[in-house]
């Protein structure tokens, strides 16, 4: 593979305001978020651990910064406008001033859940949009007060790829801004169940668009995963996508929510990264508990 450079995003998505809330004076994980240890070469991932230029590093590129895309969805359509109220568009600064974006998906009005690899010094948080690049009037946007990551991510092996941000403001409850329900504690998908995936960003090679596109995709046995990626973990991964069908999420779309009969059962984490399917997602089912108590302990105290 010849040299490739780090694809700094510039988003310009824009919002309304949102309903304050109180600070909180918890002293810990506020931001800025600390930047851990560089994921090693052998990681199989699309969506690859943010590594901020010029300390990429990673040995496939010969030490060059890979080139991190904005999003694709594979074999996807344009999704109808607002129809996913969930749908969170994060935009993540580098202590060096690089950026990324990612996916993320409102649990509640104070709480965004997405990958634990989508974490930076500021993480921008964005939603009600279904375009990106335009002013909506739709959009309300905040900013993360705290990114709290499973404190068990390993980010060597994208295990426990989750975490929870807590939104320095409350997001209004509108038609086009509403949580999405989450599975309980330890829920199965059966392989093949078929589930959506949503994001920004290229369709294909060189095709942009800052519309959200939507993908169906289908529940993979285990196995299927597990000869593909050394670190696959049935027990709070899954297994998505299949072969044969040619649709998949890709580069720039981690973080964003697998729904499966309106509930989000799965976080967009790693894959081939040329896209071809299946892809690993954070099984959510498997960290409700960690899930709900986190949200008890960081819970803001909203202005009435």
């Amino acid at each position: 593979m010849g040299s490739q450079q780090c694809f700094l995003q510039n988003p310009r998505a824009l919002s309304q305001r949102a309903v304050p809330c109180r600070p909180n004076s918890h002293p810990h994980s506020s931001f800025p978020v600390a930047v851990s240890s560089l994921p090693p070469p052998h990681l199989p991932a699309f969506l690859e651990l943010p590594s901020w230029c010029p300390h990429c590093g990673f040995g496939e590129h010969g030490g060059k910064c890979p080139r991190f895309l904005p999003g694709e969805i594979i074999g996807g359509r344009e999704a109808r406008p607002h129809s996913r109220p969930y749908m969170a568009y994060l935009q993540i600064r580098s202590p060096n001033g690089g950026s990324i974006a990612c996916g993320g998906f409102l649990v509640r009005e104070d709480f965004v859940l997405t990958a634990a690899h989508c974490w930076g010094s500021r993480i921008t948080v964005t939603l009600g949009a279904h375009d990106v690049g335009r002013r909506e009037r739709a959009q309300q946007r905040t900013t993360a007060r705290r990114a709290i990551r499973h404190p068990r991510y390993n980010p060597r092996t994208t295990a426990n790829d989750i975490m929870l941000l807590q939104l320095a403001n409350r997001m209004r409850r509108t038609r086009q801004v509403r949580p999405v329900p989450l599975p309980r504690a330890q829920a199965r998908l059966r392989p093949g169940a078929t589930c959506t995936v949503a994001g920004w960003g290229l369709l294909g090679l060189n095709r942009r668009t800052d519309r959200l596109h939507e993908v169906q995709l289908t529940v993979q046995n285990n196995s299927r995963c597990s000869r593909r990626f050394s670190f696959f973990n049935g027990q709070t991964q899954i297994c998505v996508g299949s072969p044969r069908a040619g649709k998949s999420a890709f580069l720039g779309d981690s973080g964003g929510p697998l729904v499966c009969n309106g509930v989000a059962q799965g976080i967009v984490s790693y894959g081939d990264r040329r896209g071809t399917p299946p892809a690993v997602f954070t099984r959510i089912s498997a960290f409700m508990p960690w899930v709900r108590r986190t949200m008890r302990r960081f819970q803001q105290q909203c202005q009435p």
